[in-house]
């Protein structure tokens, strides 16, 4: 069985390629077009497809178009209802419907020797929700879907049994309480249905001082469903361009619109736990699955890991609409009766090797070494507080840095924070992340799932180290940590040699990106970013640049 997954109609377009069950490729196609997030969520912009993606993911399996079984598409148009049906306000709407009803004609031309009949519409709740718990490691597990929306719900909650979904609640839209977290997004200044993480780094800023009136508009209706709709924030804090000169000390924000960011956080952690809940209360299942742009919310999804009555919560590293090319596919392929295999990794994307990648240092004219002992080397330099681009193997699937392009530096340094939101072009509210050795992590943090490979969840930093590691310590005493183990040895590698010099099995690691583009993925965006940020060193693969080799300008 060879399936390709697409997704394309709202945002964050990307392919996948599911053979006889397991996942042989996934990337974005922001990660080929630079663009970031591949396009904006507009009704004109529905007919682009990952086009880029799509080609490699068949390259990678050694397939021609005419050799796949079928082609997941993750929107079904037949479910869409007109917008003004739905209350809500999207006069292109049908537009959008319109292109999703021709995606096989479209596809078969970007695909030649596609059949348009080999074109399968899934659901985008479903494919939401088959990334996650056809993807996870458990055979039987609930399910939970938020998003901002599908074809008319933003929400699903359901129970896979090897393979099989029993679909068990659904939301109709227009309520949805990812699309009231895009609306607060907007209101603050920031980009919609882009930038609400930087809402969820705000809120640590602010307090819950709205949360009692944001319950009465924001609240669960006790039968797996909820009331959500976007009210009007102006009541609680004033637009960001209106608002005056910031009091707060995150990036000129108001105490008001920190503490409006705050409540609603607040309380979308409370609704996901009810639904969890509720959830828990019809299946009784150990393992709750999530996904949904939602599920990239890790302070709820945490808050749901501790509160819930399930044992165990796991999310798809890309949980957002990237992920249903995967859960599309993955659908496709338990509905045909075969087994598909759990994730594990989400290092999904383009690769070159050590060959390649030597070869791009050449024609760059950069002075390079392979050292013998790479992760000491780059270790001296992190110990010694500089900042070191990390690009070794397949790229990562989704929108965290997991030690494939990542930017790392000293955890010990206090203001390394505000160092690498300047070099990455960033709002200084904004916290870095810990990579942590896997068995040094429950000493250090507290709270949440460890193993938590993916960085998806926040955990509490114990006391005894928030003054040992004070960079990735957030305003409110917690860190998103990714935990590594013997899957990535030359990170680990490179992290216990900086243990041994600094007694710190801590590194920052941040997106090798700066603010407004895509993760680096080619060795091109890699050296691109190196010569024009203020980075120490760049690691690609076996291979090291050190700054203090170049001379003439970068060229030797």
């Amino acid at each position: 069985m060879r399936v390709l997954g697409v997704n394309a109609l709202f945002h964050d377009p990307a392919a996948a390629l599911v053979v006889d069950g397991t996942v042989v490729a996934a990337a974005e196609e922001e990660r080929f077009s630079r663009r970031k997030h591949g396009k904006r969520p507009v009704p004109f912009a529905a007919w682009e497809l990952p086009e880029r993606a799509a080609a490699w993911c068949l390259e990678v399996g050694g397939l021609r178009p005419a050799d796949l079984d079928a082609v997941a598409y993750s929107f079904d148009p037949a479910l869409a209802k007109p917008a003004e049906e739905m209350g809500l306000d999207d006069p292109w709407d049908w537009l959008r419907v319109r292109y999703a009803e021709r995606a096989p004609e479209f596809l078969a031309a970007a695909l030649p020797g596609l059949s348009p009949a080999a074109v399968r519409f899934v659901p985008h709740e479903v494919a939401h929700a088959a990334s996650a718990a056809l993807a996870a490691p458990f055979p039987v597990s609930s399910v939970l879907s938020l998003d901002g929306r599908g074809e008319r719900s933003s929400h699903l909650a359901g129970r896979y049994d090897h393979g099989r979904l029993e679909v068990l609640a659904s939301q109709e839209l227009p309520h949805s309480l990812g699309l009231v977290y895009e609306s607060l997004t907007e209101h603050l200044g920031f980009l919609r249905s882009s930038d609400e993480y930087k809402v969820m780094a705000l809120a640590s800023y602010g307090r819950p001082r709205f949360l009692a009136e944001i319950r009465e508009v924001v609240r669960p209706t006790g039968d797996g469903g909820f009331v959500a709709e976007p009210p009007d924030w102006s009541r609680w804090a004033p637009p960001a361009a209106e608002a005056g000169p910031g009091d707060a000390p995150h990036g000129g924000m108001t105490r008001d619109q920190a503490d409006l960011a705050a409540s609603v956080q607040a309380r979308l952690e409370e609704v996901l736990v009810e639904l969890a809940t509720w959830l828990h209360g019809q299946t009784g299942d150990r393992v709750l699955t999530m996904a949904g742009g939602t599920a990239l919310n890790c302070v709820a999804s945490s808050r749901v890991w501790r509160d819930s009555p399930f044992d165990e919560v796991w999310v798809q590293p890309a949980a957002g609409d990237s992920g249903t090319a995967i859960g599309a596919a993955l659908q496709l392929t338990a509905e045909a009766g075969e087994t598909v295999e759990p994730l594990t990794s989400a290092a999904l994307g383009r690769s070159w090797d050590d060959d390649e990648l030597a070869a791009w240092l050449r024609a760059a004219r950069i002075p390079f070494s392979t050292p013998a002992d790479l992760p000491g080397e780059v270790a001296d330099v992190l110990a010694a507080d500089g900042v070191v681009g990390w690009f070794d193997g397949r790229a990562e699937m989704g929108p965290r840095a997991l030690g494939q392009r990542s930017l790392l530096a000293h955890p010990g340094r206090a203001d390394n924070v505000e160092r690498l939101n300047d070099v990455k072009g960033r709002e200084q509210f904004r916290p870095v992340a810990p990579m942590v050795l896997l068995e040094d992590a429950p000493e250090i943090f507290a709270g949440g799932p460890i193993p938590s490979p993916y960085m998806l969840f926040v955990h509490d930093v114990t006391p005894a180290w928030r003054e040992r590691i004070p960079a990735v310590v957030h305003v409110d005493g917690t860190a998103r940590i990714q935990t590594v183990d013997d899957g990535m040895p030359r990170l680990q590698a490179m992290i216990r040699a900086f243990k041994d010099r600094t007694g710190l099995p801590v590194v920052v690691n941040t997106s090798l990106n700066t603010a407004g583009r895509p993760i680096v993925d080619d060795p091109r965006d890699a050296l691109e970013l190196f010569g024009s940020a203020p980075v120490d060193a760049l690691v690609m693969g076996p291979h090291l640049v050190r700054r203090g080799d170049l001379t003439d300008g970068g060229r030797s």
